[in-house]
């Protein structure tokens, strides 16, 4: 557990024995590639944290992002247990472990939330869903993450959607903000297309609106939200360790986030990829609270 304050200030349990709607948890270190190093991507779950404490004391007052207090004016219903042990490198320990955690918040009801961290903890998070399906999958992202293997390691932050894919509990993905040049070639756009994955780039969200998205999505599917920072524009999310122009505005990301709250069930939300030391001035941090509060905000409004 880290000693660090929880996100906006939340407990670690919630009075009384109430059961929490929903879990935060942070993970620093998933499935490491052969002579790369994590130690950046690993401090952003408790940078996030810290970002969002400026704003504790505020928690009842109206946001005018989600059109009301945070909790809808019902009580606090979020808690914050801090984060998983994990170690650079010990990559069969640290996706055990995350599976694990995410399996003993859906256990309980709740919805999981998990803070990273670079993209290879979405692999164990999303297979925490096993016996929890079917799931749809949005992710936020400039790239598609469909490598098969890369550097001879197939669960590294490359290969997400691709192990997703694999996945008997997932139903389908939406895959949105794409664009630029990334890892894949024309074999995993192939792929991921006879898989059956949406592609909304962010031209056609900057075009047509986050409804280039969201029509994609199953009326009352249960879908899990994986949002890289880089598929927000750098403008506002600087801190990525792969800046591309042309992201997707804070506004468009919040929009879809309530949006998907309001046509289906949002049963888990990941955030990873920000890069703290290339977050000068704390922009990114601040930015990627922010989302986690719309997150929170979404899942407290579907009733």
């Amino acid at each position: 557990m880290t000693a660090a304050p929880g996100f906006l200030g939340f407990p670690d349990r919630l009075p009384g024995g109430r059961s929490p709607r929903i879990v935060l948890f942070g993970a620093g270190h998933g499935t490491t590639y052969p002579g790369a190093d994590s130690s950046g991507h690993a401090l952003a779950p408790d940078v996030i944290r810290a970002a969002s404490q400026e704003d504790a004391d505020l928690v009842g007052h109206w946001d005018f992002d989600l059109g009301g207090p945070l909790f809808d004016g019902g009580p606090a219903c979020c808690i914050d247990i801090g984060n998983i042990p994990t170690a650079m490198r010990d990559n069969d320990g640290n996706r055990a472990r995350i599976e694990a955690r995410t399996r003993q918040v859906l256990a309980l009801g709740a919805v999981p939330m998990l803070l990273g961290g670079d993209d290879s903890l979405v692999i164990p998070f999303l297979a925490g869903f096993a016996g929890h399906g079917p799931v749809w999958i949005l992710q936020i992202d400039a790239h598609i993450d469909w490598r098969d293997e890369r550097h001879g390691e197939r669960r590294g932050y490359s290969s997400p959607m691709r192990r997703a894919s694999e996945m008997a509990h997932v139903a389908g993905m939406v895959q949105v903000g794409l664009r630029s040049v990334g890892s894949a070639r024309a074999e995993e756009i192939e792929a991921a297309r006879r898989y059956g994955s949406r592609f909304v780039t962010a031209r056609e969200v900057h075009a047509q609106g986050v409804e280039a998205a969201l029509r994609h999505i199953p009326e009352g599917a249960r879908v899990v939200v994986t949002l890289d920072c880089d598929g927000l524009d750098p403008g506002i999310m600087p801190g990525v360790a792969a800046r591309t122009p042309g992201g997707l505005s804070f506004t468009q990301a919040i929009d879809l986030i309530a949006g998907l709250g309001r046509r289906a069930r949002i049963a888990g939300f990941d955030l990873v990829e920000l890069y703290p030391p290339a977050d000068a001035g704390g922009l990114s941090a601040l930015t990627a609270a922010r989302l986690l509060v719309n997150a929170i905000g979404a899942v407290v409004r579907q009733g």
